[in-house]
């Protein structure tokens, strides 16, 4: 019996060891920079409201994440040695994105999406292309003690968010987070921990934000700070409002590309990281966000992956 039964396990053995060979063997399925060495043509996803970092301007993209995607399109023609390479830019909003990207419509989406655990349960991202987090904004006329509670942790040297004065700030108020971000959880997540009277009103865009706070139906708009501050300087009422110069989160922003394609993620992290690199890479910056200091300086240099 014994014989028989190492006999089969023999076999089976055999079967496991040609069946790897031949998995081995299989050619993989073709991938972003196979598709793109053979058809010579790229596609680009933006989100057409998420301005500095993309947009539609007369019918055309703009916007920093889309002028660092040009970067990587011409960094990837040099890359793998072609004559040409079309750009086709597609258009994508919410949930569009991870979707375009998983089903192929984009082999990268250029915009604004923080680097989330969660958001790479869906897809992968490139090295940061900004150091980005939660801000506020609210009404230039807003109370002195709200505004002092939310830049410095506390109103008149006392102790906030918790016990008196902060309840008596904070409670009974209306905070507004732009629906499916980073910053609608955490909103949720502090007037949870430290048990506030306090609503939260998501809205769907930053302009819808921005009239809440305008009409006074929300104290604060929460959102990601340079969109804040890019949509507040847009408004007709620019001069109403305040953007707190406080990061309330820290969420660096990345480029979204598919999982497991390693090859075209390296190719995108070396034009990122010879973009950063660059001379000019200052100036380029200073088109969309004016000087940058110090620390935003540092942050560029650290990302940057050595050859």
């Amino acid at each position: 019996m014994s014989g028989k039964n190492d006999h089969w396990a023999v076999i089976a053995v055999s079967v496991l060891a040609a069946t790897a060979t031949s998995a081995l063997s299989t050619p993989a399925v073709a991938q972003t920079l196979d598709r793109v060495r053979t058809s010579s043509a790229l596609k680009l996803g933006y989100d057409p409201d998420a301005r500095p970092f993309s947009f539609a301007e007369q019918g055309k993209p703009n916007g920093y994440a889309v002028a660092i995607c040009n970067k990587i399109a011409d960094s990837l023609r040099a890359q793998l040695n072609l004559p040409k390479l079309d750009v086709e830019w597609v258009p994508l909003s919410g949930d569009e994105k991870a979707q375009a990207i998983q089903a192929g419509a984009a082999d990268l989406v250029c915009g604004a999406e923080p680097v989330t655990l969660t958001r790479r349960q869906q897809v992968s991202f490139s090295i940061p292309i900004f150091p980005s987090g939660t801000g506020a904004l609210l009404s230039a006329s807003a109370p002195l003690a709200l505004r002092e509670v939310l830049q410095y942790g506390e109103p008149s040297n006392r102790p906030v968010w918790r016990g008196s004065p902060a309840r008596t700030i904070l409670e009974h108020k209306t905070f507004s987070s732009i629906a499916g971000t980073t910053s609608e959880g955490w909103l949720s997540d502090r007037i949870k921990t430290f048990q506030l009277a306090a609503t939260a009103t998501p809205v769907n865009n930053y302009q819808q934000g921005i009239e809440r706070v305008l009409d006074g139906s929300s104290a604060v708009l929460f959102g990601d700070m340079p969109i804040l501050m890019d949509a507040a300087a847009r408004s007709d009422n620019s001069g109403n409002f305040i953007v707190l110069q406080r990061h309330f989160t820290y969420e660096p922003l990345g480029l979204e590309l598919a999982r497991g394609d390693e090859d075209f993620r390296l190719a995108v992290d070396r034009a990122l990281s010879q973009a950063y690199a660059a001379q000019d890479f200052r100036t380029f910056f200073t088109t969309w966000f004016g000087p940058p200091d110090e620390p935003t300086v540092t942050f560029f240099r650290q990302t940057a992956l050595p050859e």
